[in-house]
């Protein structure tokens, strides 16, 4: 007998139902993001390992025995300095007195590991992803963990944040001497090889999905949904996933009936969604919205923050989860940014990731500005952080580039070469 099927996969626009086979993108041409329909609407929390507790609402049909999972808390010295009695807090880093055990200390790990498997199962292929240095480190561990073969793509400046707790022997890195919009471009350019499978961005719901745990996380820790989720966003990926893991909350029936409000930051100079969002815009004016990107991204405190093509007017993206949940954006200073971070650092005692810097930032401002209720609940998605304290109990291997190359290359500067080394390694 054959199984039940555990999910569906649907086009938001067009709403016909997509066969599932690693796709990214509607068959029937639909400008517009996949979603997936689980067939159990009750979410079960597992006692399995991190992420995996979620598992039937992952788009998976396995686990890894990987403890990597979001980590949902009271912070009482937050709460006193902000005021928000009920501040709870999504840790997405390193930091085991609070059984945060991601060691690449950034929550991307949250969406490789379901990426990785679904692409096992669905279409295996050696997978290439770009990064602007955090999802990229998050695949190189999980390649370093499973023997899965991964190509990374990033920009030049990025590469000392590329590292792994085990070897990445089946990996390749390649450096691009460009922004992270330069690496996506060169990282389709590899994907359009046969050998390769574009991981998709934001286009992949496993991906999605596997960032929505930390609504899930968070939900089921405080009893209900939050009325309010803070995040900072490079491509908005991670908001989507909160409105799609609310929504599938909301059809469970046990969790709240309303969206929590989505409120999103962006560091500046660069704030393209921010700029578009606050006039109403569904789409982008760059020379309004992003004037002098290259020279606004080389400036910002978080750089993983700066995607010069989101998912934002694409039908299921940013704008429609933003418009659905009726949220807020915030831009963010690099110095408000830091004080942030110094903050938490006095309070808890662990240092936050410059995103989450970010985040925390937006939340005060978000408070002075009378933006929120402070008697509501607040869900604070802090992305990573803990990067002092993993390297007090894990010896960091340093990944090193196998190619460089200029942005705007033509995947021919290294295609022989790379066709050995991945025919050779992987």
């Amino acid at each position: 007998m054959t199984p039940p099927l555990k999910y569906r996969l649907r086009c938001v626009q067009g709403g016909e139902e997509v066969p599932e086979q690693y796709t990214t993108t509607c068959p029937g041409g639909h400008a517009s993001l996949l979603r997936t329909e689980y067939a159990k609407t009750r979410l079960s929390v597992r006692k399995l390992p991190g992420i995996f507790r979620f598992c039937d609402w992952l788009p998976i049909h396995r686990i890894l025995p990987i403890e990597a999972g979001p980590v949902c808390f009271r912070s009482q010295p937050l709460s006193r300095e902000l005021g928000l009695p009920h501040l709870y807090l999504d840790f997405n880093g390193y930091w085991p007195e609070r059984k945060g055990t991601i060691t690449t200390c950034s929550f991307k790990e949250l969406e490789a590991l379901p990426t990785v498997i679904r692409m096992q199962e669905q279409r295996p292929a050696t997978l290439v992803i770009a990064s602007a240095g955090n999802t990229g480190r998050a695949f190189l561990q999980t390649s370093a963990l499973t023997g899965i073969p991964v190509i990374v793509v990033v920009p030049e400046r990025s590469l000392a944040r590329l590292w792994t707790t085990a070897p990445a022997d089946n990996a390749c890195v390649i450096t691009v001497k460009g922004d992270y919009t330069d690496a996506i471009r060169f990282s389709r350019e590899i994907s359009s090889l046969p050998q390769f499978l574009e991981e998709g961005g934001a286009k992949n719901v496993a991906r999605r999905d596997g960032m929505g745990t930390v609504m899930l996380d968070g939900a089921t820790t405080i009893g209900r949904m939050p009325d309010y989720y803070f995040q900072a966003i490079g491509s908005g990926t991670g908001g989507i996933a909160a409105w799609e893991a609310a929504m599938r909350l909301m059809g469970d029936g046990r969790f709240g009936t309303r969206l929590p409000e989505l409120h999103l930051s962006q560091n500046l100079p660069f704030v393209p969604m921010v700029s578009a969002w606050n006039a109403g815009r569904r789409t982008f004016i760059p020379e309004t919205d992003m004037p002098d990107a290259k020279e606004a991204i080389a400036q910002v405190y978080s750089d993983v923050l700066t995607n010069r093509e989101p998912p934002y007017s694409i039908v299921g993206g940013v704008f429609d989860a933003m418009t659905a949940s009726k949220g807020r954006m915030y831009a963010v200073s690099n110095e408000e940014a830091q004080e942030a971070g110094d903050l938490f650092l006095e309070c808890e005692g662990i240092d936050l990731d410059p995103a989450a810097a970010v985040c925390l930032a937006s939340l005060d401002k978000a408070c002075e500005s009378g933006a929120i209720d402070r008697k509501k609940t607040v869900l604070l998605n802090l992305t990573g952080g803990g990067y002092t304290r993993v390297r007090e109990d894990h010896e960091l291997i340093p990944v090193r580039a196998s190619f460089t190359v200029p942005a705007g290359a033509s995947i021919d500067a290294i295609r022989k070469e790379l066709l050995e080394k991945v025919s050779s390694h992987a």
